[in-house]
């Protein structure tokens, strides 16, 4: 019989060793040996610890990106009352008696305010946050249309009512808060959702409730806000629509700066510095030099060296204060952060496919600017004495809604299209199935909407409408649809080529374009009009014009805009793909 000895050496392994009754090795030192036990169990308790407190963070995370997503579309909701205002232009010309010009002036004056500091409040929202820049919207409505209404409210000039610069500084404070609550809104769904799958209609969706904006307010005030005196009963109320319009957004622009936060935008940060790194773009940068001499640990992906780590150890040695090593550190992150973004707008700017695309833009939006702004003039030269002037069927706060509707619809599809049929780029074998899928540019997109923003105004251009008046909802349709999917690609073709990192300075310099536009076509329609007027035997004491010849040429350049817009977006779209970049 062999022997215990020789049974575990051959077998290398005993019957004993799984003996439940062995007691455990004693410990030199004395200590309990279930010790060892209680330390799995303590390590096993941290780990489950730590999994449920990472949970918590991401779920946390979670609340605030829905909770600020949620915030933005409130914002964007209320804060686009500008796009209604041809619901009371027409009443600056007949009630203050003011010039076409100056009821221009007053709307041009606004699109300025909106469009020019865009750059500016986009590059304070990167370097900053969003919430400052809504609390700050809100100010500037509640100051604009509280100096609006009390203009309003004095009455013609004549009668000892304010100058018309009164009217024109008040819509100043209105395009400021416009563009202020606008872009602290999209910015926040640019930043929280851009690397999703959805980002288009991430981006589509706030867009879009800018649009109906000016729908919901417009029917407030022709339904409710509306004027009850004799001889002017249906009319809005204009004072009392300002003062509804001031508290309104005076509250939004509150509730935009405690909801609106960017989430992981450290992520962000890293992400952009990495790919910089990885194209080799940082290698001539003086401040990357530096942080791969003097940065322990928080370099741009590069390894310290020993010199780094001994006076790394040596600093906190000599400064064991943890508070200030956060405010370094702090210190280093936002140095970090201020100078990628610096680097990515200089990119930006040198880029000549940015320029294609903002000229493009220039060519869409000032005409669609100048055609919203004058829709209520329009109508009304449909409509010589003796009639009365347009029907409710046909009235401007009609046609202000359908634009505001068709205008909505346009940036929902577009930016749900886009997300669906957008082209990818392959990063794997597994992903060739998918690239095989039907794909189409948004660049279709914007090209096909731009041809259908062109139709409306060949329509009015050729004089088709005017002896059908009723068609005009055609012309509203268009517009609308092609105006609406052209501000919302734009965006998201922004965000696509350059990134969201400086998302709110990049597309804050495209969003110049459109003040410039509609300042030149507010210009071109107000001559053409007042040209027109002067020249009528009709035309009255109030200089109000009637017929084709009061729009026509005007928007025969329009139309000629909207094509050479086509072919400046068909040459950024040829730059863009010689680059490999998927738009």
């Amino acid at each position: 019989m062999p022997s215990r000895d020789s049974s575990r050496s051959a077998n290398g392994i005993d019957k004993l060793d799984f003996d439940d009754n062995r007691q455990p090795p004693s410990t030199t030192d004395g200590s309990d040996p279930g010790g060892l036990l209680r330390d799995d169990e303590s390590l096993l308790s941290n780990v489950v610890d730590g999994v449920i407190e990472r949970d918590r963070r991401k779920l946390r995370r979670r609340f605030v990106k829905y909770l600020s997503f949620a915030s933005a579309i409130l914002s964007c909701l209320c804060a686009g009352s500008i796009t209604a205002y041809s619901l009371y232009g027409p009443l600056f010309q007949s009630r203050l008696h003011f010039t076409q010009a100056q009821v221009n002036a007053v709307s041009i004056a606004a699109e300025l305010a909106m469009y020019l500091p865009v750059p500016l409040f986009g590059y304070l929202c990167d370097r900053f946050n969003p919430r400052p820049l809504s609390l700050s919207a809100g100010i500037f409505f509640a100051l604009g249309y509280l100096l609006a209404a009390t203009a309003y409210a004095s009455g013609p000039l004549k009668e000892g009512g304010f100058p018309p610069a009164i009217m024109v500084l008040a819509f100043v404070g209105v395009g400021s808060g416009t563009s202020c609550m606008y872009l602290s809104a999209v910015t926040t769904c640019a930043k929280n959702f851009g690397r999703g799958e959805h980002k288009g209609l991430a981006l589509a969706i706030p867009i879009a409730a800018f649009g109906l904006s000016g729908m919901w307010q417009s029917q407030i005030g022709s339904r409710l806000l509306y004027d009850r005196s004799p001889g002017h009963y249906g009319d809005v109320d204009v004072y009392r629509y300002f003062i509804f319009l001031a508290i309104l957004l005076l509250v939004v622009g509150v509730i935009g700066s405690l909801a609106l936060r960017v989430v992981d935008e450290e992520d962000l940060i890293d992400e952009a510095v990495s790919e910089l790194e990885r194209s080799g773009l940082l290698e001539n940068s003086p401040f990357f030099q530096r942080s791969i001499l003097h940065d322990s640990g928080n370099g741009y992906g590069t390894l310290e060296n020993s010199d780094t780590i001994s006076n790394s150890a040596e600093s906190d040695d000599a400064e064991p204060n943890s508070t200030n090593r956060k405010y370094r550190s702090y210190n280093e992150d936002a140095r970090r952060k201020t100078w990628l973004l610096n680097t990515e707008t200089r990119m930006f700017l040198f880029d000549p496919t940015m320029w294609l695309l903002a000229a493009g833009f220039f060519l869409v939006t000032g005409p669609g600017e100048a055609f919203i702004n004058n829709l209520g003039t329009v109508l009304n030269t449909f409509y010589p004495p003796p009639l009365s002037g347009p029907p409710d069927s046909n009235s401007p706060a009609t046609h202000v809604s359908i634009v505001a509707l068709t205008s909505t619809f346009a940036r929902l599809l577009t930016g749900t299209l886009s997300d669906l049929f957008a082209p990818t780029a392959q990063t794997s074998l597994f992903d060739e199935q998918s690239t095989k899928r039907f794909s189409c540019s948004r660049l279709v997109f914007l090209l096909i909407s731009t041809v259908l923003f062109s139709f409306g105004q060949l329509l009015l251009a050729s004089g088709l409408i005017q002896s059908h008046p009723s068609l005009f909802a055609l012309v509203s349709a268009l517009v609308g649809l092609g105006y609406g999917a052209v501000f919302s690609l734009t965006p998201i073709i922004v965000s696509v080529v350059w990134g969201v990192q400086n998302f709110g300075t990049n597309w804050g310099i495209v969003a110049v374009v459109p003040a410039a536009g509609a300042a030149v076509w507010g210009a071109i329609y107000a001559a053409v009009y007042d040209g027109a007027a002067s020249g009528a035997e009709d035309s009255g004491a109030d200089r109000l014009c009637y017929g084709v010849g009061c729009y026509a040429p005007t928007f025969w350049g329009m139309v000629a805009c909207s094509w050479m817009a086509v072919g400046l977006w068909l040459l950024a779209w040829r730059g863009w793909r010689r680059r490999d970049i998927l738009v």
